[in-house]
């Protein structure tokens, strides 16, 4: 029995899987909000050892007939043994240890082996474990962006997602297999591309002393945008600035945009699409992930329909000589949301049962 886990600064999601060679459905699996927990640690405890529902005033009556010992009635589930965990973290994994980012966790692999006893744990960083993951997706579970023209042989993979924050990894081919690369390439400087994205990073260099891509390509990010948008244009209905006040504000932008309701949405969207493409062409370029990058995350699969009319694939090949090269390349959305669960999963199978497909 193996345990996997993907820890967002949002949402955290666990599961036990009997994995032993091919991909399986896990056998419990379960979603934990992160800020309600003080550590991983106690948030395991309650998914290891989830408490038994209350026994009813009928089945205490029962008991009592039957002289048995109403404690036992109460008693706690034994945990599962355990043989083996992996855990996606949306942090920097160094020797098996995590500050997370998003969250005031420290995770650390010889801890939660030894307060589980898990002969092994292993952390990963979240892109990590999703990159694991894309190479156990099955053809429904992607939407394709561009189709390209990859060449026969074997070149690397590259991995952008936008959630919560931004995440990117780069997969090499070693010669007999796809090898994931950590990376917090989300954190590398922004850099705009037209007059309106140098008045995007001035608009964000008067709120942080250092503009990354993730203050831009993720859910605050949208958010960032549209306040620039709203600042330069002041163009803003009344009635949307109240809904993004009341509600998730990244969320009522993109529905707003997507719907063609407010122009000051739908122009953020473009901004935002814009981006995302030239980033992920960025990350291709410097990876040379001919074979294909996939575009990960919880906000892709939601904007779908923006990522498909255009401006994400035009922003993407727009690399002066090498638009040629862009254009072969295959982009693809992850569309399941457990990806990072199924990469680390599949990862913790390898540590008990090797060989594992990884």
């Amino acid at each position: 029995m193996i345990v996997a886990g993907d820890i967002g600064g949002t949402k955290t999601h666990l599961a036990l899987f009997d994995w032993k060679k091919d991909r399986v459905d896990p056998i419990r699996a379960e979603s934990f909000h992160s800020a309600d927990y003080a550590s991983l640690e106690d948030m395991l405890t309650e998914f290891l050892v989830p408490p038994k529902p209350p026994t009813s005033i009928e089945d205490f009556a029962t008991e009592k007939t039957d002289n048995a010992e109403p404690e036992l009635a109460h008693q706690v589930e034994q945990p599962p043994k355990i043989d083996a965990a992996c855990f996606g973290i949306a942090g920097p994994v160094i020797q098996n240890r995590c500050h997370t980012t998003n969250l005031p966790w420290v995770v650390d692999g010889a801890t939660l082996e030894k307060r589980f006893a898990i002969p092994t744990v292993k952390l990963l960083n979240d892109l990590e474990a999703m990159a694991y993951g894309i190479l156990l997706l099955r053809p429904d579970e992607v939407e394709i962006l561009n189709a390209g023209t990859p060449p026969k042989h074997n070149q690397a993979l590259a991995l952008i997602a936008a959630g919560t924050g931004l995440g990117e990894s780069i997969l090499f081919w070693n010669g007999s297999r796809y090898q994931p690369m950590p990376s917090e390439g989300g954190h590398t400087d922004f850099a705009p591309n037209n007059d309106d994205e140098i008045e995007l990073l001035r608009h964000l260099r008067g709120h942080y002393l250092h503009v990354s891509y993730e203050r831009v390509l993720s859910g605050p990010g949208l958010h960032a945008i549209y306040d620039y948008v709203r600042d330069s244009k002041k163009n803003e209905p009344t009635w949307l600035s109240e809904q993004i006040k009341a509600g998730d504000p990244a969320a009522v932008i993109a529905e707003a945009g997507l719907k063609g309701q407010a122009d000051i949405a739908k122009q953020a969207l473009d901004l935002f699409a814009c981006i995302y493409g030239a980033e992920a062409g960025n990350l291709a370029l410097k990876g040379m992930t001919l074979n294909g990058v996939y575009l990960g995350g919880g906000i892709a699969p939601k904007l779908l329909a923006k990522l498909k009319d255009g401006t994400f694939m035009k922003s993407f090949t727009n690399k002066g000589r090498y638009k040629r090269l862009m254009s072969s390349i295959p982009v693809k959305v992850v569309m399941n949301q457990k990806t990072a669960l199924l990469g680390a999963a599949s990862v913790a199978a390898s540590l008990s049962y090797p060989p594992a497909a990884v």
